[in-house]
């Protein structure tokens, strides 16, 4: 969408909007902090992002990426800034082309500062010398497909001292066709709304959004200020010098007149704010806060869909997805990327195009060896993993190997069944209640249009002890209400789904639309998220050393215990399904995994591992009884035999 189009909603609606800036991190770790970032400021509403650009190189490239990453994974309007510093018109046209592919629709077309072994800017052969170029270019080229949006400087710039000469720049830019100008930082209100005034009086009438750059540090507030060249009120001044060694006070100080600045530019009649957030969240979070403007005070805005829509450019009608990545947005999003089409009212075939490979970056388990093992500890039993479950679904840990995100709201009314299923050995990943004509705009289960209603199956999925899998299928079998599917990690397929279809599990019914049916239960997707599922937990076991017993407890479960999903079709029976398992617990759950001593006798198998050790390392035997091989420095280590944990019928 167009920020012009969002600009003039909040105009018309008289409700005010904000926006982020994002810079392109330096490395590895430091895009993948951001992306974790802009997922979690997500919910604090903004319209759109921007995501910086650096001239040439590999962080130009991350530019485009970050952009198709935003868009696609995230569902986040991006602007992408596109400077001529050292772009000749074939890497330009690159970039849009690959902006364009990515679904983005805004470019913030900027003329950028010189490179930092130059002194003064100069074009590069074949290049542009202004930013008016670049818009008359990007104009000719995509005709209305972008939205172009240009800079402003209400202070002057680097290497322009004079305004005035600076707002005929402007006005340039803005009849070269740009619809939209985001302005520098300024700290001074008055000189703004000044400046505005010029501005209209001069012609320029497309809308002009005030840059907000939030106060961290002193150091950093003044350094900012003497670049931009901006003046700072006397009495920020007075109120800051005293603390200025003192960051927590700066920053309570920084947000109360950051605060006050903001109120006085809405109350102007200026209803945009596009905030400079350096890539960090808490300051510009207690700004918002402070400004009444978070969905917690103005009122949470319910989703189109119940999962995080798309904005890629052959994504965005789609409004069908397999419930079993609900928690992991980002790999389904990852493994679908080749496809051509995406489903629209109704699921489709998807043996055609083939999910992804497993391979491909972003599905495997996320995060360090050390991090994991700070996060989930050292598991030595199955009762160890099944406290790892219920801290999630307590709230007390942020994720699981099979969930990237926080527990939410949604499971409250399943909260006590969830905790007692994984307290007796079942181990779930994957649930939603029963619901049975939730308003549309209820704050936990709704979606889509307002004045609907949306309804949900319960459902299920766990991962199952071995033993235990044929009580509960029969048990499954006996009610005609239920459908399951079980699965090993081998690929062995069981099911009481008839031909393996689309089972809708989610519905919303709205005036005047068809039915949606936004999640789905089918076959071949949990096919293809058993791979997943199962890699996930071998991810996890491969943190810890070959010697350690929670590498081989938890490849235990990897390797005998089986993933199964089960829905209830009656959407008015909230509780059937956790029905199912009354009297049935996993017994010797505190049985722990001991390593023993140091033996040649024992080959050990080859098995893929993530922690960059390329050994050969065993797992354990599905087999109870069985010794437990493994590698250590080369030598064979065999422990005791160990009795794995069994359920129990009472």
């Amino acid at each position: 969408m167009h920020i012009k189009d969002k600009l003039a909603e909040s105009n018309r609606t008289g409700k005010p909007m904000f926006s982020f800036e994002y810079y392109v991190p330096k490395t590895a770790q430091g895009v993948q902090n951001l992306y974790d970032r802009m997922d979690k400021m997500h919910a604090l509403g903004p319209q759109f992002i921007d995501i910086t650009w650096n001239a040439g190189g590999r962080l130009s490239n991350l530019t485009l990426e970050m952009v198709a990453v935003a868009q696609s994974v995230y569902g986040l309007e991006t602007c992408m800034h596109l400077t001529c510093t050292g772009m000749p018109q074939e890497k330009v046209d690159n970039a849009l082309k690959e902006a364009y592919k990515s679904g983005c629709q805004n470019i913030l077309a900027l003329r950028g500062d010189p490179p930092r072994e130059k002194e003064k800017w100069e074009a590069v052969s074949g290049g542009f010398h202004y930013a008016k170029d670049l818009v008359k270019h990007i104009r000719a080229t995509y005709g209305d497909y972008f939205d172009i949006g240009v800079a402003g400087y209400p202070e002057g710039c680097e290497d322009q001292d004079d305004p005035e000469l600076l707002m005929q720049h402007l006005k340039e830019k803005v009849d070269a066709g740009a619809s939209f100008i985001i302005t520098q930082m300024f700290y001074d209100v008055d000189i703004f709304l000044d400046w505005v005034k010029k501005c209209r009086a001069i012609g320029i009438t497309v809308p002009i959004i005030p840059g907000i750059m939030p106060i961290q540090t002193y150091a950093a507030f003044m350094r900012r200020a003497t670049w931009t060249k901006c003046h700072i009120p006397e009495r920020w001044l007075e109120l800051l010098e005293p603390v200025k060694n003192d960051d927590v006070a700066v920053r309570d100080i920084g947000k109360d007149l950051i605060v006050e600045m903001c109120k006085k530019i809405l109350d102007a009649g200026i209803l945009q704010l596009h905030f400079y957030t350096m890539n960090l969240a808490a300051a510009t979070r207690m700004i918002l806060e402070g400004l009444e403007l978070t969905p917690s005070v103005t009122g949470i805005s319910t989703p189109s869909l119940p999962w995080r829509q798309s904005l890629a450019l052959n994504r965005k009608e789609e409004n069908v997805r397999p419930i079993f990545w609900k928690n992991r947005n980002k790999s389904y999003v990852q493994r679908t990327q080749e496809w051509d089409e995406f489903p629209n009212g109704r699921w489709g075939d998807s043996r055609s195009p083939a999910y992804g490979e497993l391979d491909t970056y972003g599905i495997g388990l996320r995060g360090t060896n050390e991090q994991n093992m700070k996060l989930w500890g050292q598991p030595k039993s199955i009762r160890d993993i099944s406290n790892l479950f219920i801290s999630y679904i307590n709230g007390k840990l942020s994720s699981l190997p099979w969930s990237e995100q926080e527990i939410t709201p949604e499971i409250d009314t399943i909260k006590d069944q969830l905790l007692e299923l994984n307290k007796r050995g079942f181990l779930t990943i994957n649930s939603q209640p029963a619901v049975n004509g939730a308003k549309s705009s209820h704050p936990v289960y709704g979606w889509g249009p307002t004045n609907g209603y949306v309804y949900q199956k319960a459902y299920l999925e766990l991962l199952v002890h071995p033993e235990m899998l044929a009580e509960l299928i029969t048990r499954i079998e006996r009610n005609p209400e239920l459908t399951y599917y079980s699965v090993d990690s081998t690929g062995n397929l069981k099911t009481n789904s008839g031909d393996g279809g689309p089972n809708a599990v989610t519905w919303g019914v709205y005036p005047g639309k068809e039915i949606v049916q936004p999640t789905v239960v089918e076959s071949i997707s949990f096919l293809a998220w058993k791979d997943e599922a199962y890699r996930l937990g071998r991810d996890w076991a491969s943190c810890y050393s070959a010697a350690s017993p929670s590498r081989h407890i938890i490849n235990s479960v990897m390797e005998s215990w089986y993933l199964v999903n089960i829905v209830h079709n009656d959407f008015h029976d909230a509780t059937g399904i956790f029905a199912l398992f009354d009297g049935l617990e996993v017994t010797n759950m505190d049985e722990t995994f001991e390593v023993g001593e140091v033996s040649d006798c024992v080959e050990p198998v080859t098995t893929p591992t993530t922690n960059g050790t390329g050994k050969k390392v065993a797992f354990a035997s599905t087999a109870v009884n069985d010794a437990i091989p493994t590698e250590v420095n080369g030598a064979t280590v065999e422990s005791a035999s160990v009795q794995l944990p069994r359920p129990v019928l009472n």
